[in-house]
């Protein structure tokens, strides 16, 4: 299970007040994947094959030796077990997309494969969130998603372990449909091959719902649902998905294009994905993640300008900026984030932040 984030009581206004903490890094790469693993452990990943880790909370952080042939990748995704465990994605074309491994502390790395498709490109790698209750999986459990290959998304589940085996079943794309390879959130995993993937293009957004969510049969087709999210454009859609349980989750993205452009950038649904709503008060601006703090029922997000925060379920959303009655504050600690794990944030430039214990007070 996940850690959670101990946040303050949220105001009852139009803005709220938080700080991100800005980290010392230890890198100018661009992040784009971030992993907090609980008890101080945190692992990131970005450009030119850099993967960071901390075990203390992030207060240091360790430079990992790049994997093997990889000074060249961009590592969008990274998800860890422990202190020792983890395995990092790097997206691109063709065999540009690639998966690591590494079991003692990334002092060494291991292929774990390559993708043979010359026009794929992989856009995520997420394991099981939390318990519930299915027979089968768990946190070892996790699904790696690429852009449609002979219209199919390229889909294949991992037992942490025992290796990975290909979803034959992997949902059908529409004409111009793909998933976004922003923040390693553009897919949300239940259980083994139980998911639900965002997408984008322009077909519009969509949400598909992997066939063993609504039936017993692996080999149905996956369910689509439209998103009122984007403007059906090559560079809009769904950026990140994340639920708070198996019914009530939120999508979020719009345009990364247009980063200022604070319409139609969020949706909610109540019922495990069947429908999506778009949110009355959207994120002020495009966003590529999501999550979810249980402790105070709230949601985050986070994009190129700002941070935005909703109490309700992703129905209503309103900015998180800087206290300016802080000191210890600068006017854009709010702005330039890629990725989210709570409380931690990364973004360009070896960007990383955290959320402060004290995020929402009264200025």
């Amino acid at each position: 299970m996940r850690p959670t984030l101990f946040l303050a009581s949220l105001l009852l206004t139009t803005t709220a007040y938080a700080q991100w903490q800005v980290l010392k890094s230890t890198t100018t790469a661009d992040l784009r994947g971030i992993d907090n693993v609980g008890n101080g452990i945190v692992w990131a990943s970005g450009t030119n094959g850099t993967v960071l880790r901390s075990t203390d909370d992030g207060t240091h952080w360790q430079t990992c030796p790049i994997p093997p042939a990889a000074d060249h990748l961009d590592f969008r995704g990274i998800q860890a077990f422990d202190a020792t465990t983890a395995i990092v994605m790097s997206s691109g074309p063709g065999d540009q997309s690639r998966l690591y491994k590494t079991t003692d502390a990334c002092q060494t790395w291991k292929l774990q494969a390559s993708n043979s498709e010359k026009d794929g490109f992989w856009d995520a790698v997420v394991f099981q969130h939390g318990n519930y209750g299915y027979a089968i999986g768990d946190s070892q459990t996790g699904v790696l998603i690429g852009d449609p290959v002979n219209g199919r998304f390229q889909t294949e589940v991992m037992f942490l372990g025992h290796g990975w085996f290909i979803d034959n079943a992997g949902c059908t794309a529409s004409v111009g449909e793909a998933a976004f390879a922003a923040s390693n959130s553009s897919i949300f995993v239940f259980g083994s091959r139980r998911y639900l993937l965002g997408t984008g293009g322009k077909a519009g957004a969509s949400v598909l719902i992997s066939p063993l969510m609504f039936n017993t049969n692996a080999n149905d087709a996956c369910m689509r649902v439209s998103v009122p999210i984007g403007n059906k454009s090559d560079s809009s859609g769904i950026f990140s998905i994340f639920f708070r349980d198996i019914n009530y989750g939120v999508v979020v993205g719009g345009d990364y294009t247009r980063p200022d452009e604070g319409s139609d950038t969020a949706a909610w649904t109540s019922n495990m994905g069947r429908h999506w709503t778009a949110s009355k008060h959207s994120p002020h601006g495009y966003r590529s993640a999501v999550s979810y703090d249980p402790t105070t029922k709230s949601w985050i997000t986070v994009g190129p300008n700002g941070t935005d925060i909703s109490t309700d379920d992703g129905r209503n959303w309103r900015p998180l900026k800087p206290n300016p009655q802080n000191p210890d504050t600068t006017p854009d600690e709010d702005q330039h984030w890629n990725a989210l794990s709570l409380p931690f944030v990364v973004g360009p430039h070896g960007r990383i932040g955290k959320l402060r214990p004290t995020a929402l007070t009264i200025p």
